[in-house]
């Protein structure tokens, strides 16, 4: 005889647990300490098997019976209700435990570190994150869909940060792929927000191009008071073409006095192939006087406060400003544009020399693959004429 609420409600405990049916395999198991619980017994597979649905009141009759139903429906489409279930919760439990903070930092350390990523590339991969937690670090990552993951986009933007937005999407992008490819989402949600976000102005280092102003910086460096390794730094940043990263990260065992010859290993590098720079008669006796000064290990430009880190990445530009140059005027990174073009237009220099010094890729992919040359000869010529042209506008 099926089941009704007032029957239920008036089923009392004994000393040991009974059962009351209902239909269709669910009945009601009444427990010694006055628990009512539903359960579903059923066939799958030649096998008997028993799922619970929950505890009456919470659960109803009507509830237990509608999934009761669900469960029969299942069972007639080969789906086994009970195996189904755990491994919903199973999906679910690896949600919570598969946030979007945890895939990005599985993607950063077990992919880009592994890659060998430049160090600049993967702290800035970790910056990125670090401003994306706030909004979605702790939600399961197969749960972050476009509309969430725009407003966070758009916190930044709020912030007049419209670079960083774009690039914060960018690396977001590349870890949903890869949250996907592991199978703890379905699909990139940042795909469809290419064009929600504010396109930010092409920005352009401030650089030096004209030879006059660059002598008045060289002698406003050769008279700048400071600190001892930060005036190396100032003096040797305009001979070679390294990016500022590059040269703040710079160690004395890449330096090599008898080739006269500084070799930057691909991970420092931003394109991940290593550099080898050709240095002048003037950048050595340079780095020769620097290294009593900086102690001749490890970093060759230390912190001021610490050996075990480079000098800030702030410590050049900031310079530049008490010096009364303006960030309009020139940068650490902009003094690779003025050699540039100070190069190109002496007409003296092969052009892919050129590049290679600045260690550019080529822009044109084919011909990139058929001209593998380093002009490594040129190069070396090039690196002491740099040196002198500097000394002549120094003392123009």
């Amino acid at each position: 005889m099926p089941l009704n609420a007032q029957r239920i409600r008036g089923f009392k405990p004994e000393s040991k647990p009974y059962k009351r049916a209902d239909e269709k395999g669910l009945y009601l198991l009444v427990k010694p300490n006055g628990s009512k619980l539903w359960n579903l017994k059923y066939r799958f597979g030649g096998k008997e098997k028993k799922m619970p649905l929950g505890a009456f009141p919470e659960v109803s009759l009507l509830m237990a019976r509608q999934e009761r139903d669900r469960a029969r429906l299942a069972i007639a489409d080969g789906i086994d209700p009970m195996r189904e279930r755990k491994r919903e919760k199973a999906q679910i439990k690896l949600g919570a435990e598969n946030t979007f903070e945890s895939v990005a930092q599985a993607y950063i350390e077990q992919k880009m570190v592994r890659e060998g990523r430049a160090e600049g590339t993967l702290r800035k991969a970790r910056w990125f994150l670090d401003l994306l937690k706030p909004a979605i670090g702790n939600m399961p990552i197969s749960d972050v869909d476009p509309q969430l993951m725009l407003a966070a986009l758009k916190k930044l933007e709020a912030k007049g940060n419209l670079e960083t937005a774009k690039k914060c999407r960018s690396f977001s992008s590349r870890v949903f792929r890869y949250g996907a490819a592991m199978g703890l989402c379905q699909s990139d949600p940042t795909a469809i927000l290419q064009g929600a976000l504010v396109t930010p102005k092409a920005r352009h280092y401030a650089a030096i191009l004209e030879p006059e102003k660059l002598g008045e910086l060289l002698r406003a460096i050769d008279g700048f008071e400071c600190y001892p390794v930060t005036k190396f730094a100032l003096l040797i940043a305009p001979h070679i073409f390294v990016r500022p990263g590059e040269l703040r990260h710079g160690e004395w065992n890449e330096i090599d006095w008898d080739k006269a010859t500084w070799t930057i290993p691909e991970g420092k590098m931003k394109a991940r192939r290593t550099h080898v720079v050709p240095l002048s008669r003037q950048v050595l006796e340079l780095f020769r006087q620097l290294k009593p000064v900086s102690g001749g290990k490890g970093y060759i430009f230390p912190a001021f406060h610490t050996r075990q880190r480079p000098m800030s990445e702030n410590t050049i530009n900031a310079a530049f400003r008490r010096m009364g140059f303006t960030k309009d005027e020139v940068t650490a990174h902009g003094l690779r544009s003025t050699a540039s073009t100070m190069l190109n237009e002496s007409g003296l220099w092969h052009p892919d020399a050129i590049e290679r010094a600045l260690a550019h890729g080529d822009s044109n992919a084919i011909r990139g693959v058929y001209n593998r040359g380093n002009y490594w000869d040129e190069r070396v010529k090039m690196a002491q004429w740099w040196s002198d042209y500097l000394d002549q506008l120094r003392e123009a």
